[in-house]
């Protein structure tokens, strides 16, 4: 009998390592022995748009499936278009009286301009219409052990984390520290497999993984073997490939926050600096009431503008020669000692 029993234990045993909780059947979600490699040679924090560091993407080129909004800028204009549409699948959009026109692959401004062109060679009178982008056909994909996993719509502020709770967050199967997202890329280039910190993002506010979602991203959330539940002494832990890169703030209130789309903003307009030379004219010190004022505050080199002594405008009177809005009382009014 136990000849028969104690190989039935190590069958199980083995198959179980292999299984999700004690179930003999493999689990649904796994990462395969290729992606593996790709995320094991993958180098940590590359230089992608993330979180605190978004960029904007290149210009919208229509597609069919999105959805457009054609009108006349001219509000009085008697020129009329079909209410919002979708962008059919041979790249049309119907404007009514004036026929079918192909906007697919262009611009919205090439749209326009194209749709303008269309107007202006029928009714010979030039028109300037505005196309709007309601919604667009981009996508993003999460997968696996997520609550609902799926497409959804693209906006283009995502971040990992956002794609995450979009799909209603991980599953009690699911394995923190096998998350990946993955770029789609043309056939014979390399492969964009960058593997996620999730309990880094969530629990320390790390920003080195939680990457800015492009169309098309499709984020995998690997499922935990049975062999991981074994390990209940690693629970707590925190990924191979996401220790030592944090470290607590000596005084949190002097951290750095940086504008997520800092990239692309404008410098701020640097101001010449001033002499030490330059001083305020004799008659605008005579109208500052504190000569502290006129010193230059540390470290600018810019002195303070001069402040102007103003006296009071004179109450407007009346005929009788009292002020206006004054009253007129028999007996003089109690005077109030407020010291009491």
């Amino acid at each position: 009998m136990y000849r028969t029993i104690v190989p039935l234990c190590i069958l199980l045993f083995a198959v179980g390592c292999n299984a999700t909780g004690f179930s003999l059947s493999p689990p649904r979600n796994l990462l395969t022995e290729q992606a593996q490699a790709v995320i094991n040679r993958t180098p940590m924090g590359v230089d992608l748009p993330r979180e605190l560091n978004e960029t904007v993407l290149a210009a919208h080129y229509i597609q069919p499936g999105d959805v457009l909004i054609v009108e006349p800028v001219a509000l009085d204009s008697a020129i009329r278009f079909p209410a919002d549409q979708r962008v059919l699948a041979d790249g049309t959009v119907d404007l009514g009286g004036y026929g079918r026109v192909i906007v697919a692959g262009l611009t919205l401004e090439a749209a326009e301009e194209l749709i303008e062109t269309a107007i202006e060679n029928r009714d010979e009178e030039a028109t300037q219409i505005n196309v709007r982008l309601l919604e667009q056909v981009h996508r993003f994909y999460v997968l696996g052990e997520v609550a609902s996993p799926g497409s959804y719509p693209f906006v283009g502020n995502e971040k990992v984390l956002d794609a995450i709770l979009a799909a209603g967050g991980l599953t009690s199967q699911a394995d923190a520290c096998k998350i990946v997202l993955a770029r789609p890329t043309p056939p014979p280039s390399c492969r964009v497999a960058l593997p996620i910190c999730y309990r880094e993002i969530t629990q320390l506010g790390d920003t080195t993984t939680n990457y800015q979602i492009q169309p098309g991203d499709r984020i995998f959330v690997a499922s935990r073997r049975f062999c991981d539940d074994l390990k209940f002494w690693k629970s707590n832990e925190t990924c191979d490939r996401c220790c030592g890169c944090q470290y607590p703030c000596p005084d949190p209130a002097t951290a750095n926050y940086r504008n997520p789309i800092s990239s692309i903003l404008p410098a701020p307009p640097v101001l010449p600096p001033v002499s030490q030379d330059e001083t305020l004219p004799e008659r605008a010190r005579g109208q500052v009431s504190d000569p502290g004022l006129l010193e230059e505050p540390s470290g600018t080199g810019l002195p303070r503008p001069a402040l102007r002594r103003l006296s009071p405008p004179a109450a407007p009177t009346s005929p009788e020669g009292r002020p206006r809005g004054q009253l007129e009382f028999d007996e003089p009014l109690p005077s109030l000692d407020y010291d009491r």
